[in-house]
């Protein structure tokens, strides 16, 4: 993974610094939002931030009640098991989201994150990361998927399930915890798919 990346020059401008994935390289569960939030920019942690604008507080208490993090851990370096997390792009512009080709740059970042974690389960966070893990890892039309009629929802991918999420920033309380029941309910399941998964 390329720290200093060069491949999107208006984002050079922005950005603080390249925020790759960040999490349990074993994992089961990889979660992908749109860009890095401004905390992940400042500290090099995907979704990292205490909540509200800067960040996603909220995923990360999410991750909690389901014993996916570390309660005690820094803010800003969570301890994470069994959970990757990462985004559709690596810099950030404080003003704009990202745009199509900044998208399909950052792409071979993704696939190759995907392809080392080798997931049982993606979770698209927000309907940007939905819309781009549905057209490339489901069979499902992408224009089919949409948020919040998907979210919680399992969607059946090529090696993978998709469990959208609504940005918890966005969420109701009530959407947070159909989230949260649905995916305990996964987590108690029995999910891995036979796709060829190496020991680890």
């Amino acid at each position: 993974m390329d720290e200093e990346c060069r491949n999107c020059p208006a984002l050079c401008q922005t950005r603080t610094q390249v925020v790759h994935g960040y999490g349990d390289v074993g994992a089961d569960f990889l979660f992908v939002g749109e860009r890095p939030t401004a905390r992940a920019d400042e500290v090099g942690v995907p979704f990292a931030g205490t909540g509200g604008s800067d960040g996603d507080g909220g995923l990360r208490r999410m991750l909690e009640r389901l014993g996916l993090c570390d309660v005690s851990s820094p803010a800003d370096e969570p301890i994470l098991e069994n959970v990757y997390l990462t985004n559709l792009t690596r810099c950030r512009d404080p003003d704009r989201q990202p745009t199509d080709e900044e998208v399909t740059t950052c792409e071979p970042y993704l696939n190759a994150e995907i392809r080392m974690i080798n997931p049982e389960i993606l979770v698209p966070v927000g309907e940007r990361a939905l819309t781009e893990l549905g057209t490339d890892y489901t069979t499902t039309p992408a224009e089919t998927l949409t948020l919040p009629d998907d979210h919680a929802a399992r969607i059946r991918g090529r090696g993978f399930e998709l469990v959208p999420m609504i940005d918890p920033r966005d969420q109701t309380e009530e959407q947070t915890r159909a989230w949260l029941e649905a995916f305990a309910t996964l987590m108690a399941s029995d999910y891995r798919q036979t796709k060829g998964r190496q020991e680890r």
